[in-house]
């Protein structure tokens, strides 16, 4: 077998196939589109160059035959968070050959010592937690955007090679086609109608204002958990320029008190049945076909970040963040499903709120570490 590093545009290319090969015959597999995982190796789209650096690899056995992939990845606001300087693996893609597998994790771990890491992540991505995170081992179903689908000895791979998992990354279900819960519909409408609460949708003739709201919200919102980075502002302009073909302001909803910016949930509609067939394509006549599928058979929408103040928490936000848009949503009658993913299993709070909205189990991810 030959491991060879990415560094022409035919390997970028070789890159990008192995999964192509790989799930050839796999009906659930979604192929991502080649620009999104390209746009997590270059530079010029990713800022988290700016304090780190990645490689990867292709593998091919004696024929010359793709048979799998890895990347890796040095972040220096977070490896030195750990007890261990801990870096990342991603994009893992190989046949179903432990040799093969093991291979690819130690060239990874060799690159990765080199640059001055004891331990290493994986499967994670190069960049915020959204998307391309996560080993799969609950819910072959096909994925969400953004969401990582493997094969499921994928598993057996990466206990063999000594990870352990570090937590658990839980995925819940809304069936949009049944009313919410009524005593959460309860609570909603009684937190609305409270003096001081004022609730607003993004805009996109406005994006900067709630650009900066939704950074407040979440850095707030998040600086207790363990190994937290703030979020950067130009992360959040990156991320909501790449969703503005998918976007719609009203599925974006934002919580105030006396103007303060206090909740917020970010949802979309799912990509992924929109790019279904494309093959990782976006050429012109895939473009025509994304434009009518955009509004014509995309059933399903993913809650990809949620947020509240601490001292807003418990206040029932989030319920009526909900509720708004379900007002929104329903009459259209257009999605039947709400993913909401993912959840660590550490966060209590976020996993009571995706009970009380009556959400069913959908999908388990792992994120592992194996420390060197």
């Amino acid at each position: 077998m030959q491991v060879i590093p990415v560094s022409t545009s035919s390997l970028k290319k070789d890159f990008l196939s192995v999964p192509k090969i790989l799930y050839k015959n796999d009906k659930n597999w979604i192929c991502p589109l080649d620009s999104e995982v390209e746009n997590v190796f270059n530079p010029e789209k990713n800022n988290f160059f700016n304090h780190g650096k990645c490689t990867r690899w292709i593998l091919k056995d004696h024929a010359g035959n793709l048979i799998g992939r890895v990347a890796a990845f040095t972040n220096e606001k977070k490896a030195f968070n750990y007890e261990q300087p801990t870096g990342g693996i991603g994009f893992f893609e190989c046949i179903d050959d432990e040799k093969a597998a093991f291979l690819l994790f130690d060239t990874a771990k060799k690159w990765l010592t080199e640059n001055g890491m004891k331990a290493m992540d994986g499967p994670i991505n190069f960049g915020e937690n959204d998307s391309f995170w996560g080993l799969l081992v609950e819910g072959f179903t096909p994925p969400s955007f953004g969401m990582n689908y493997n094969f499921p000895y994928y598993q057996k791979f990466f206990d063999a090679y000594g990870f352990v998992t570090e937590y658990e990354q839980l995925t819940n279900h809304i069936n949009l086609t049944i009313p919410f819960p009524e005593r959460f519909t309860k609570i909603a409408n009684w937190v609305r109608n409270k003096p001081g609460y004022t609730f607003e949708y993004f805009s996109k003739a406005n994006s900067e204002k709630y650009i900066n709201d939704l950074m407040e919200i979440y850095n707030d919102g998040w600086q207790n958990f363990e190994n937290f980075v703030p979020i950067k502002k130009e992360t959040l302009q990156e991320s909501f320029k790449s969703m503005e073909p998918i976007m719609d302001e009203h599925l974006i909803q934002f919580a105030y008190f006396n103007g303060e910016p206090a909740s917020f949930v970010v949802l979309i509609p799912d990509a992924n049945q929109m790019i279904k067939g494309f093959d990782g394509k976006l050429g012109l006549i895939e473009k025509l076909r994304f434009a009518y599928r955009r509004w014509v058979g995309v059933t399903r929408m993913r809650a990809i970040v949620m947020g509240t103040k601490p001292k807003f928490q418990k206040h029932g936000l989030e319920s009526v963040l909900f509720i708004r848009l379900g007002e929104y949503v329903l009459p259209k009658n257009q999605y039947k499903e709400l993913e909401l993913s993912w959840v660590g299993d550490f966060n209590e709070q976020m996993l009571a709120i995706h009970k009380a909205t009556g959400a069913t189990f959908g999908k388990k991810h792992l994120t592992m570490r194996k420390v060197f």
